[in-house]
């Protein structure tokens, strides 16, 4: 601990002299982003640390109990919880490593990735831990994964991984303890300070790159999606089948499946230290490594879009009433009324277009373009669902027809008229969906509009 990090009430003289009013942290008389710091708590990060966060995870960084260390290691033992190390060559600073997380507890299994440096050598220095050897580099991702094994094996509950470069400081680990005191089952991410002026720019770049695709698969904002420093729920990583990463790319990949199957993702504040670049070392290749996790972002967007995200929606709906639904996302919006009914127009001309497995995605990017309310337009669209699809080929046909100037007097509506019948009638029924699609948007986004403005204040 830090006596220069030591907050002091208003009139207190701190150690090294200065005296500084309540809501100070010292050195460099800066405020703290709240305004509130408990009177001699110990702040074990910097002022440009701590101002980086929000104030509700900041609130967790500063009032955590300062427990002595025999009742953090309880609390392990009491969570069950363990610590997953991988390493691969990383012998400067792997010992460092782990005798800082054995100050807080025993419970400690290290992946080693087909080393080749002083790490065997190292490790044997540490009998009390478990140690699993891969033969041969596989990749981060296959040795977290057999980390994972081992602890469920072992009847482990929860894992926080840190990576043995020495980046990560193992006294932050009591805030993952209490976050998942209060959360059980959640992931939690250890959000770095980024903004450093150590912090390569490279690494910054994939930092803000990786949470803004991670946004889109899931909807959700996290502070650091790239952190190897987590806290995960076993019980919810091992039903989690199907994981086609081995290297990089598997922190982003099983973090996202997570988020799909509603696994709570929560962060906290952590230190992180990047050595000079002349002694820093680093087994992330910027080219391969980077196409790998952009690839795996691409096949994960693609899923999100084509398959998760909307079958979450419709999830979502079932839950709902129709009353519900009306008094939620129309009675009650904030958007306008002519929104409202813009956002129907759409969504039912979409709808009946022919580009079947591609309409709720294009939907939701025209609704975004023109600024449109999505979940509306969405719905909406969803208008060409069975049992409604047979008809509407029908009757887009029979429009087509119509247009064309062809006969449309034998044709009688069955149920099923289907992908061959469209086939061999294929242009009528292009020009048929347009045509019925448009009228679809004007009818009842009029009609909408008009009953929006009779019955909604």
């Amino acid at each position: 601990m830090d006596p220069d990090r030591v907050v002091v009430p208003d009139g207190v003289i701190d150690p090294d002299g200065v005296a500084v009013p309540d809501g100070v942290i010292d050195p460099d008389g800066v405020i703290d982003p709240d305004g509130v710091v408990d009177p001699l708590q110990i702040i074990t990060g910097n002022v440009a640390e701590l101002s980086y966060f929000c104030s509700e995870i900041r609130s967790a960084y500063c009032t955590y109990p300062m427990l002595e260390l025999p009742s953090l290691q309880q609390k392990f033992n009491d969570l069950k919880c363990c610590i997953i190390i991988p390493t691969y060559n990383n012998d400067h600073a792997l010992e460092d490593v782990i005798s800082g997380i054995l100050k807080y507890t025993g419970d400690v299994i290290v992946v080693n990735d087909g080393s080749t440096d002083q790490t065997n050598a190292i490790l044997q220095r540490f009998p009390e831990i478990q140690t699993i050897s891969i033969p041969v580099n596989t990749g981060k991702g296959w040795a977290l994964r057999q980390g994972f094994k081992a602890a469920v094996k072992s009847g482990y509950w929860y894992a926080i991984t840190i990576d043995s470069d020495g980046q990560h400081f193992a006294e932050d680990l009591p805030l993952f303890l209490e976050m998942i005191e209060n959360n059980p089952d959640a992931m939690i991410l250890g959000a770095r300070n980024m903004s450093q002026e150590e912090v390569p720019g490279t690494s910054s770049f994939g930092h803000k790159f990786s949470i803004f695709w991670f946004k889109i698969e899931t909807g959700l904002k996290v502070l650091d999606v790239q952190t190897g420093y987590r806290l995960y729920p076993l019980n919810k990583v091992k039903e989690i089948k199907y994981v086609c990463s081995r290297k990089y790319e598997y922190e982003v990949e099983i973090l996202v499946r997570l988020a799909w199957r509603d696994v709570k993702v929560l962060s906290v504040p952590v230190k992180v230290y990047y050595a000079p670049r002349e002694t820093r070392v680093s087994h992330f290749r910027k080219f391969r490594d980077f196409t790998r996790v952009s690839i795996a972002n691409s096949i994960l967007v693609f899923m999100a879009l084509l398959w998760v995200r909307p079958l979450k929606f419709f999830q979502g709906l079932r839950k709902k009433s129709v009353r519900e639904f009306f008094m939620e996302y129309i009675i009650n919006s904030k958007d306008s009324n002519a929104k409202l009914a813009k956002s129907i127009a759409l969504g039912l001309c979409i709808g009946v277009t022919p580009i079947w497995g591609w309409q709720i995605v294009t939907t939701i990017g025209l609704a975004h373009l023109f600024k449109l309310n999505k979940f509306i337009a969405v719905t909406a669209s969803n208008i060409s669902l069975p049992p409604m699809l047979p008809f509407i080929i029908f009757l887009s046909y029979f429009i087509g027809s119509f247009a064309m100037g062809t006969d449309v007097a034998t044709m009688e509506y069955s149920p099923g008229a289907g992908f061959q019948w469209i086939k061999d009638n294929l242009v009528q029924y292009l020009l048929g969906s347009m045509i019925l699609g448009v009228s679809l948007a004007v009818v009842f986004g009029s009609l909408s509009y008009l009953l929006l403005q009779l019955f909604r204040k």
